[in-house]
């Protein structure tokens, strides 16, 4: 009987989750969205792959929002989604540090005011998760913030612009002290989003599949080849430190940390017809 008790309680615990992470009404949505960029399908090339498996990843043509999703619209979501505020958040769902920079629940305070239209940080996966469904979008998966965040400003492809790693470089290089020093930029790419680097990181869908290639022992060796002093052996573009950062990053993190630079902004599929990537 204890395995099948045990079993039952798994289901249990699965069906918790999935119920709490779709509590937010679907298509809600703030009452000022943040306008979205369609970006157009094609292939970008991972910064590590698994062995036997395509260099370049097809993308599907997608929007995304423009800029990270902000405190003043977080606080809607909030407010209209009560369980999902930080006194009444299930433990399971989000850490102690959990939008602790608000005043309380439902207030930003005098002190966060004038940030309000800043990247909201301290933020869970489930959280933003949450968020995404109830504003009738997603979070972008991992292949299409890359792909997107890969473009300059005149360049679909940043790599092919001189200073390119290098002005990314800076901008991460840069110390953040949290959200009074997390001030939107003016950097528009070729796609027209914001901000993709140097502000805030930000949450995707499939974060924790950043160094993973499905199988176990050689998910092992990539992660041991990764934080080692060769790390760079076997990635798509060794100069690409920023990436590096990015995948490290991501790889540490569990869906329930919040991190005071840490946001997310929302993507959303095309119509079928305009989303197939070129053969």
């Amino acid at each position: 009987m204890f395995p099948l008790a045990r079993l039952f309680a798994v289901l249990c615990l699965l069906g918790f989750v999935s119920a709490n992470t779709a509590t937010a009404q679907a298509g809600a949505g703030p009452s000022d969205p943040t306008p979205m960029r369609s970006i157009p399908a094609g292939e970008y090339e991972p910064l590590f792959s698994a062995p036997d498996t395509p260099k370049q990843v097809s993308v599907a043509g997608f929007q995304l929002d423009e800029r990270p999703v902000s405190n003043r619209q977080f606080l809607e979501f909030v407010i209209e989604n009560p369980r999902w505020q930080r006194s009444r958040i299930a433990l399971l769902f989000a850490d102690e540090t959990y939008l602790h920079h608000w005043k309380s629940d439902t207030a930003l305070g005098t002190e966060l005011e004038p940030y309000a239209d800043y990247p909201v940080v301290n933020i869970p996966w489930y959280a933003a998760r949450a968020y995404a469904r109830w504003a009738g979008k997603r979070l972008p998966t991992q292949a299409e913030w890359e792909y997107a965040a890969l473009a300059s400003e005149t360049s679909a492809n940043g790599r092919e612009d001189p200073g390119y790693h290098q002005r990314i470089l800076e901008w991460y290089g840069r110390p953040n002290l949290g959200y009074a020093d997390q001030t939107p930029g003016n950097f528009r790419n070729l796609h027209g989003i914001y901000d993709l680097h140097g502000l805030v990181w930000e949450w995707v869908e499939d974060f924790n599949t950043s160094l993973t290639t499905g199988e176990s022992r050689g998910d092992t060796s990539l992660e041991r080849k990764f934080f080692c002093g060769s790390a760079s052996v076997g990635a798509s573009d060794f100069k690409d430190y920023a990436a590096f950062m990015r995948y490290g990053f991501r790889s540490s993190l569990q869906a329930k940390y919040s991190v005071n630079n840490l946001g997310f902004r929302c993507a959303k599929d095309l119509p079928q017809a305009n989303n197939s990537a070129p053969q």
